[in-house]
């Protein structure tokens, strides 16, 4: 009888999942929890072949675990939780906001918002990645390009935080008849139809697209809600976990971190190599439909709940060399952070702008700190894996 035991929600293993992981590939790479009723793939090749047979493994029961057994009602325009061809049309409409050219003119925004958390503190002695630039950062940005105004930007990002905790050792609460309303975004969009302006609320208004059933039509209101709060939700969440990683790891390798902040140019690279190394987003669920699939010569029946461990598959040895070793160094590409195929994370963009800017700010200013781990604090939810307090010693 083993005892390797795996689920997202388990406390003790959520803080350092990565010798469970290393045992469920070596073990156990298809792995069935009875406790929850869901099955497991961790190794590198099977998450990647998962990821892209939209065809079998469906996102329309959701992307995240707890969605995917409760099988709620979901309201149309939640793209990520949609299968092709009907994901593919709304994919495209939601993309026109990530594309590079947006992304080069909100550079000097995104930067300019940086600059404003960051110049405050310097002199001090005390700088919080998570609270100072984490928090602030991503809202700020989404707020711009969605065009919230940053009185409401607070209650947006509380309301995005809050959608995923879970408490302790329990799975998130799912209401299986009001799943994902995104109703606080009704009022901006009112108030966009009398007060047009440039940004993707006032685009999604008047964008015509063909959809499934061949007819030419606008968004309906319910859809552009929705849109917005998935747009708003990912935005804040996973791109502000990503800087409490970037504050932790950086200040666990400080020969690493000198070479950024005496050639910048390797940042870019620095910030692909976190996001492989701790992802933001550990793990997606899929729904395996009326299909049986295959993985390692395991059967996973039709109707299973399939979870898709992208962090393990990130440390995978068969596929990285050195896995374990954050190396900055290391040849970018590979890491399945952002997904693949047609879920690949159409926000992946601007998660990398805000990330490389940032860095480039923090070095700027503090080019050394040392963590404060024991006031550091961890963020308790089983879909975004990081913190909710990163404070740095600077002075």
């Amino acid at each position: 009888m083993s005892d390797l035991y795996y689920d997202p929600w388990d406390i003790e293993i959520d803080l350092d999942p990565y010798p469970t992981y290393r045992r469920l590939r070596d073990e156990c790479p298809v792995y069935y929890n009875d406790r929850h009723g869901f099955w497991g793939v961790s190794r590198y090749d099977d998450v990647d072949a998962a990821l892209k047979d939209t065809a079998r493994l469906s996102s329309a029961k959701g992307d995240i675990l707890e969605v995917v057994l409760t099988d709620p009602v979901i309201p149309p325009g939640i793209f990520i939780n949609e299968d092709p061809p009907l994901h593919t049309i709304h994919r495209a409409i939601v993309a026109r906001a990530f594309t590079p050219k947006k992304m080069r003119a909100i550079e000097d925004k995104v930067r300019a918002f940086c600059v404003a958390c960051l110049d405050p503190l310097v002199g001090g002695e005390h700088f919080d990645f998570v609270v100072d630039l984490g928090a602030e950062l991503p809202m700020k940005t989404i707020g711009m390009l969605a065009g919230i105004p940053d009185s409401e930007q607070p209650a947006v990002r509380a309301h995005a935080n809050d959608v995923l905790r879970n408490e302790a050792g329990k799975p998130l609460d799912i209401d299986k008849e009001r799943y994902f309303t995104g109703e606080m975004f009704g009022e901006y969009v009112e108030w966009r139809e009398k007060n047009p302006s440039d940004d993707l609320i006032t685009e999604l208004l008047h964008v015509e697209f063909e959809d499934e059933t061949g007819t030419v039509r606008k968004l309906t209101k319910q859809e552009l809600v929705v849109f917005l709060a998935v747009v708003a939700g990912a935005g804040v969440e996973t791109t502000g976990r990503l800087f409490g990683w970037m504050g932790k790891v950086l200040a666990e390798h400080p020969d690493q971190r000198k070479e950024l902040a005496e050639d910048p140019r390797l940042i870019p690279t620095a910030i692909e190599e976190l996001l492989r190394f701790e992802p933001p987003g550990p793990h997606v669920a899929r729904y395996v439909t009326t299909d049986d699939v295959t993985f390692q010569q395991q059967v996973v029946p039709a109707g299973s709940a399939l979870l898709l461990m992208l962090a393990s598959a990130n440390r995978d040895e068969r596929h990285f060399e050195d896995p374990d070793t954050f190396n900055i160094r290391r040849k970018p590409g590979g890491h399945l952070t952002f997904g693949r195929g047609a879920h690949f994370c159409v926000g992946s963009p601007l998660a990398r702008l805000e990330g490389r800017v940032a860095l480039e700010e923090v070095l700027k200013r503090f080019p050394e700190w040392d963590i404060d781990i024991e006031n550091a604090r961890r963020s308790r939810t089983s879909t975004v894996r990081g913190w909710d307090s990163m404070p740095a010693r600077i002075g």
